[in-house]
């Protein structure tokens, strides 16, 4: 499938028909890979040329944020499929391909009136693209929310021993409790092990002898217990600090441990609705702003076109796509077709963008503007 597009305004001065004829003959025999096709436009109303020159000051800048909007929901489309493990789908507006709507575009007169001022026309479509963005932003923040607190809760079960949760590693029967005596854990560098267990019983007074148990080991850590007298626990941890050792502050609970087991299913469980509630959400939003999207390119095109070539209306309006090594071919063959005579001359957003930059930007007698379907 082709991404990238130009929708190009070409003046008439005879027959539109006449002049379709030669652009086929002329693309087909310099240029034959070129995709060509008719943009059907229908006759808008025009308005005053106060209007139009109004109107096209707002016209890059409302564009601008309208392919942004069907471009951020189109990548949110891409890692939504990912992250559910979704080949990734061919998108469909209306139910056909997203460059077909694009190839054999049909005004919607229901939906957009062609007796609305352009200006209602192209306010309504922002309207309601701005509307689809702001709850994109609520929807994408609710999904991200819970996944921010999956990934919290990740990070402290696979984290190092000094920092994760301990309470998938510690069973009830690790921990010696009573009213005298306490159990604490220990975390000790693999390299220390051995002076762990050559001094933990003599770092304090009131340490039970014998009672250091191993029950986990990662790449740099090992976790041991240790069981003294409840009076001595505060001094301990103090003179295992000053060997390099760190005293883990836990308390098993079992409620404690049923709660937490329960909140993470229930995450898992949000963020997997979320998640799919999303991306249907987004499969329609995506045609409800391409439509809209193409529309406006519509409005644009034809705008644009009775600014340069004047009143009545006598254009062809096409779309093409050539490859990247025939664009200079195509642009001089799109040239040869118009007589610049009596036309401004005009440059793509591109060079403009160059221009504007301090660039040498070409100039074309002829409306053109670009459409990245990506």
């Amino acid at each position: 499938m082709a991404t990238r597009y130009w929708i190009v305004s070409l003046p008439v001065h005879s027959s539109a028909t006449s002049l379709w004829s030669r652009l086929q003959e002329s693309i087909s025999k310099n240029s034959f890979d070129t995709l060509l096709y008719r943009f059907n436009i229908p006759n808008l109303r025009v308005g005053t040329l106060d209007s139009l020159l109004a109107l096209s000051d707002d016209l890059l800048k409302s564009n601008t944020f309208i392919e942004g909007c069907s471009h951020k929901i189109r990548r949110q489309i891409e890692d939504l499929e990912k992250a559910s493990g979704i080949l990734a789908s061919s998108l469909t507006v209306d139910g056909v391909p997203v460059d077909s709507y694009l190839t054999k575009f049909v005004w919607d007169e229901a939906k957009y009136p062609t007796m609305s001022p352009l200006k209602e026309i192209v306010d309504g479509i922002h309207v309601q693209v701005a509307k689809i963005d702001d709850d994109l932003k609520v929807r994408i923040a609710e999904y991200n929310n819970v996944r921010s607190q999956l990934n919290a809760i990740n990070r402290k079960q696979t984290g190092s021993l000094a920092v994760r949760d301990l309470s998938n590693l510690v069973k009830p029967e690790d921990i010696f409790t009573s009213e005298h005596l306490v159990t604490l854990i220990a975390v000790v560098s693999k390299f220390s092990q051995k002076d762990w267990l050559s001094c933990y019983e003599t770092l304090t007074t009131y340490v039970v002898p014998r009672s250091s148990k191993n029950l986990h080991e990662d790449n740099e850590y090992a976790l041991y217990t240790v069981t003294l007298f409840n009076r001595d626990a505060d001094n301990f941890k103090i003179k295992a600090r000053e060997r390099g050792f760190q005293i883990r502050d836990f308390e098993y609970n079992s409620e404690t441990q049923e709660s937490r087991k329960q909140e993470l299913e229930k995450l898992m469980q949000d963020q997997e609705s979320l998640r799919s509630s999303l991306l249907q959400w987004c499969y329609t939003s995506y045609g409800e702003v391409f439509t809209s999207w193409m529309h406006f390119c519509a409005v644009r095109l034809f705008s644009e076109t009775i600014l340069r070539y004047g009143l009545p209306p006598s254009f062809l309006s096409v779309v093409l796509s050539p490859s990247v090594k025939n664009e200079k071919k195509v642009r001089t063959l799109l040239e040869t077709l118009c007589d610049s005579s009596n036309s401004t001359f005009w440059k793509t957003d591109e060079e403009a963008s160059m221009g504007g930059l301090g660039g040498e930007a070409d100039t074309h007698p002829y409306v053109s503007f670009t459409i990245n379907l990506i």
